[in-house]
């Protein structure tokens, strides 16, 4: 065979390097490919959610007491999608992460339904306890237990509560991205490993509602595509997923992994709050590319909020630079 023939064979068998190589988003034609890439993702993972929704319903007892406290999250004009777009203050990460993540999801739904004012008959939105304003403002939390309490922030906003605590809600929103960033960044430094991703795009989805475009990142949204199961259309456990993985990386892990007591895995590896989390995200994504059209070739350059006294007071120095190259959203 010839050394062509070879080269050419070689390449044909080898797999590709990257499935989604996305173009710059600055263009019509790219705003195009992107979008319909999307598109197409979502189609056919909201298509496994729907056949799979009998095997998905929880509990009845379970089911109906979180429709009951949460049923205000569901009503039409409840979610407000952001108009205006921030930028990640990297001093204010954290200097650490508690070592052990253990914030309660019983603890944290009775704070979110305190909040929303349906906990009991009689209960007012916007008021809650001294032991849930403490949690939900407890520093050095990761995985679940950070994005729960940027979760009750950005509820308070949807609600519109502005007294006491929620006076000082986009500082709190401010120093929670910026450490569900540092937390991405470093979900991305180990090649995003599985146990990594859920939380990965969760903070993608809360993050991007609350208004910080540093989290679309065209590199993010490629890596997200390659995630979906090519046969089931869902999101889940890859197919040959390498159980040993080096010290280091279980170390990161550690800050990054997170367990849902209401979630469904399958016996195929899909996983039901993987594929929704990842819906959303890319919904995001989508949004974001719709609020940037493309001028003079570049995206539009927005105009960020001026800071306040309380976005001021982040005193760690920053530990990541971020490269803002490919990301999208009105404010790059």
């Amino acid at each position: 065979m010839s050394s062509m023939g070879l080269l050419l064979l070689l390449l044909l068998l080898a797999p590709p390097l990257w499935p989604f190589s996305l173009p710059p988003p600055d263009t019509p034609e790219g705003k195009a490919t992107i979008a319909s890439l999307i598109l197409s993702v979502l189609e056919r993972a909201t298509s496994f959610l729907k056949k799979r929704l009998p095997e998905i319903n929880l509990d009845g007892v379970v089911g109906f007491r979180v429709l009951e406290e949460f049923q205000p999250t569901i009503q039409p004009g409840f979610w407000k999608l952001p108009r205006v777009w921030s930028h990640i203050n990297a001093s204010m990460v954290y200097p650490t992460f508690e070592a052990q993540d253990s914030f309660s999801e019983e603890q944290s739904d009775m704070c979110l339904a305190q909040l929303l004012g349906t906990r009991m008959a009689s209960s007012q939105p916007c008021r809650l306890s001294d032991s849930c304003s403490s949690l939900m403002t407890t520093p050095g939390c990761s995985g679940y237990c950070l994005s729960h309490q940027l979760l009750f922030f950005l509820f308070a906003r949807m609600k519109g509560c502005t007294n006491g605590l929620f006076h000082q809600s986009q500082h709190y929103m401010n120093l929670f991205c910026a450490n569900m960033m540092d937390l991405n960044q470093r979900a991305e430094a180990i090649g995003y490993a599985y146990p990594t991703r859920d939380i990965f795009m969760e903070n993608i989805m809360f993050c991007g509602i609350g208004g910080f475009s540093d989290f679309y990142k065209l590199r993010w949204l490629e890596a997200i595509l390659t995630w979906q199961k090519p046969q089931e259309g869902c999101f889940g456990r890859p197919d040959a997923e390498d159980e040993k993985l080096p010290k280091d990386i279980q170390h990161q892990q550690h800050y990054l992994i997170r367990v849902k007591r209401r979630e469904k895995q399958f016996a195929d590896g899909c996983s039901s709050h993987n594929t929704a989390t990842a819906v959303a995200a890319m919904g995001g994504f989508l949004y974001a590319l719709a609020q940037s059209p493309p001028a003079n070739g570049e995206l539009r350059q927005a105009t960020p909020a001026p800071p306040t006294a309380a976005d001021m007071d982040g005193s760690m120095p920053a530990i990541h630079q971020e490269n803002k190259t490919h990301a999208f959203g009105p404010s790059f």
